[in-house]
């Protein structure tokens, strides 16, 4: 069934009906694998290289809202499953997969969701568990923003300077994960950097207060009346 979708797909280059096949592919794959929207993006991709239909820059704009809005929806899951639910799995190598990823999510989540939106249930997964691990939305949308974006431009990019392997979205997942990973690396850098320098000042007035209150205060100057004190 979903190996007629990429065919069809192609079928519809020359319609404005592409982008919306395209969002909805990409949308529905964020959150059900079985979805071929990596085929798809970089066989259109193709077709946009060798006859100019559709747009290039349409085809961005569709698969990378497509892949931010799937994504979300996956986390909205997580945050509503729960942790307790998804690693209380019965199998032991789930219960113990969903453990690790609640782990590294807290350490690393720039590069867990920048990597897993380049392997198909590896997306899935990630944010799922990015939801159940309440990581704060705000963040997981700039994130996801950023791998939806870079994997619609890479996969586009492979198709259009690689023609001798256009329709080998393999290929175009293999190079998306190692560009994903350095990205990945250079935002959780700078995200540690940011929080570190954030921690330090919120230390520093920490302890600001903390010698304010403990400061010993200055005994009460007594200054003599002259007077006699009476029995």
């Amino acid at each position: 069934m979903f190996e007629q979708i990429t065919p069809f797909v192609v079928e519809l280059a020359a319609s404005p009906l592409v982008f919306v096949v395209l969002f909805a592919l990409c949308f529905v794959d964020g959150f059900f694998p079985p979805v071929p929207s990596e085929s798809a993006l970089v066989a259109i991709a193709a077709v946009a290289a060798t006859s100019g239909e559709p747009v290039v820059a349409g085809v961005l704009v569709a698969a990378a809202l497509g892949a931010i809005a799937g994504d979300s929806v996956a986390y909205w899951i997580g945050r509503r499953t729960g942790l307790d639910r998804l690693a209380g799995s019965k199998r032991p190598r789930i219960a113990a997969a969903f453990a690790f990823a609640e782990r590294q999510m807290r350490r690393r989540s720039a590069s867990l969701i920048l990597v897993g939106r380049y392997v198909p249930v590896g997306r899935v997964a990630v944010n799922t568990t990015a939801g159940a691990t309440r990581l704060p939305y705000r963040r997981f949308l700039a994130i996801s923003s950023l791998a939806g974006l870079a994997w619609a431009a890479t996969s586009i990019g492979i198709a259009l300077a690689a023609s001798s392997v256009l329709h080998e979205p393999v290929v175009a997942a293999l190079v998306s994960m190692v560009v994903a990973a350095g990205l990945g690396v250079v935002v959780d850098r700078v995200i540690g950097r940011v929080n570190r320098r954030r921690d330090a000042r919120a230390a520093a007035r920490a302890a600001a207060v903390a010698d304010t209150a403990t400061a010993p205060r200055p005994a009460p100057r007594i200054v003599p009346t002259g007077e006699t004190a009476r029995p």
